[in-house]
């Protein structure tokens, strides 16, 4: 029986993009130098919003006024409930601050809470509009890498510990883009710790925490810590339910004072209000959107399952570094670079592109420690996929024997 004569969602069905202004499609010439590779690459999905979403945007619509618009209550209302629904993290109203988008909120952040010249602390390999965030905005980058131990991602605790001696503010990745980690209650446990203790302001990027995998769990980390703690969790409806260009996040502040410098900040860049579709969708989302994401979750989860199989089977030069949450593979990369005899990282996305057909991210973008990874975006119907897979593997085989074998692998 098919997901979607279970779910009554059809996440297999193509939805073509093209023309549409999509970045992910109508940008592949500008980003591949040409139009017709598979695009793995930017972080939204080829899946249609929950029909929830599209019926509110219609209802809005069809008025024909779209003037300044307010945030409503019920706006803020679907939000919470959400957040204690499926997290069951109690947030008070007047602890959220609406913005548009998580990457302004992460500048604003770094302008509230550092001085120019002060230390920000970047876990990398991670979500790179971190690193320009504190360059581009005058403070010092300090970087603390994630470790791999068993090939699995893991925080270096004492590393931290001596970054946060110096540093004011820590940029945390949760779940983590691109490597997938959901961090565990412990972890995030010892960052509070080492927060507490040197005066630490912790931004939080949480606005993958609704794509975690079974077996999984994801934990806010505000709702872990004391209430002393000055914590901003960044949550949003854009990659859960596919509304990223709608641009509207929200801050979760529960210190006074911390939300009080962000508005500070927001005044200067005159954040102050919203557009009424972005305002319909977040809050049908929020409100309508559980069986939706239920489902979403499955689909994701058996694709990721899928890869992981054909990887192992097909191409087992490229090693799947197994996520925990999101639906971005970071993939290992480094023996096919030494299979094919590739020096750098410029020549393995040449690779994926030219002869591959295959648009993904290269990891160098999420900082040096990405080196020989790529990040895959499968956020597409599943025979996108596997097409995507089979270009790969014909090509490492012509590259290296110079013919394609036609042997097919199934789903």
């Amino acid at each position: 029986m098919s997901l979607e004569s279970v779910s009554g969602y059809d996440f297999d069905s193509g939805i073509d993009r093209r023309g549409t202004a999509s970045l992910k499609y109508d940008g592949r010439q500008n980003i591949f130098g040409r139009e017709d590779v598979i695009p793995l690459w930017v972080a939204d999905m080829d899946f249609a919003a929950p029909p929830a979403v599209s019926r509110a945007l219609s209802q809005r619509a069809a008025h024909p006024v779209y003037g300044y618009t307010l945030y409503p209550d019920s706006l803020y209302q679907s939000l919470v409930e959400w957040l204690w629904r499926r997290h069951g993290w109690e947030v008070r109203r007047d602890w959220i601050m609406m913005c548009p988008g998580v990457v302004p909120s992460v500048h604003a952040a770094i302008m509230a809470f550092a001085e120019p010249g002060e230390q920000v602390i970047v876990q990398p390999p991670v979500y790179f509009p971190f690193f320009s965030a504190v360059t581009n905005t005058g403070r010092q980058l300090v970087l603390n890498p994630l470790r791999r131990s068993n090939g699995r991602y893991e925080m270096d605790f004492d590393g931290l510990e001596r970054c946060a001696a110096t540093a004011r503010l820590l940029l945390l990745c949760s779940p983590h883009n691109p490597v997938g980690r959901v961090w565990s209650e412990s972890e995030l446990k010892r960052i509070l710790q080492i927060a507490e203790k040197h005066d630490l302001v912790i931004f939080s990027d949480e606005i993958h925490a609704d794509l975690v995998y079974h077996g999984s769990r994801h934990h806010m980390v505000a709702d872990l810590a004391q209430v002393s703690t000055r914590i901003v969790t960044a949550v949003a409806p854009s990659k859960t339910f596919n509304i990223p260009g709608l641009n509207l996040s929200a801050l979760i502040v529960p210190d006074m004072a911390c939300r009080e410098a962000l508005a500070r900040v927001f005044d200067t860049m005159h954040v102050s209000a919203s557009n009424p579709f972005s305002i319909a969708a977040f809050e049908a989302a929020y409100q309508e959107g559980d069986a939706w994401l239920s489902a979403l979750l499955i689909y994701i989860q058996e694709t990721r399952d899928f890869v992981a199989g054909y990887l192992a089977a097909n191409l087992p030069e490229i090693r799947l570094v197994e996520p925990e949450g999101t639906y971005l593979l970071w993939l290992d990369c480094r023996l096919l670079k030494i299979e094919l005899g590739i020096d750098d990282d410029t020549q393995l996305r040449r690779f994926f592109v030219e002869e591959a057909g295959v648009g993904m991210s290269p990891g160098t973008l999420f900082g040096d420690e990405g080196s020989g990874f790529m990040r895959m975006n499968i956020g597409a119907p599943r025979r996108v996929i596997k097409n995507a897979l089979e270009n790969i593997r014909k090509a490492r085989h012509r590259t290296n024997h110079g013919s394609a074998p036609d042997r097919e692998t199934s789903i």
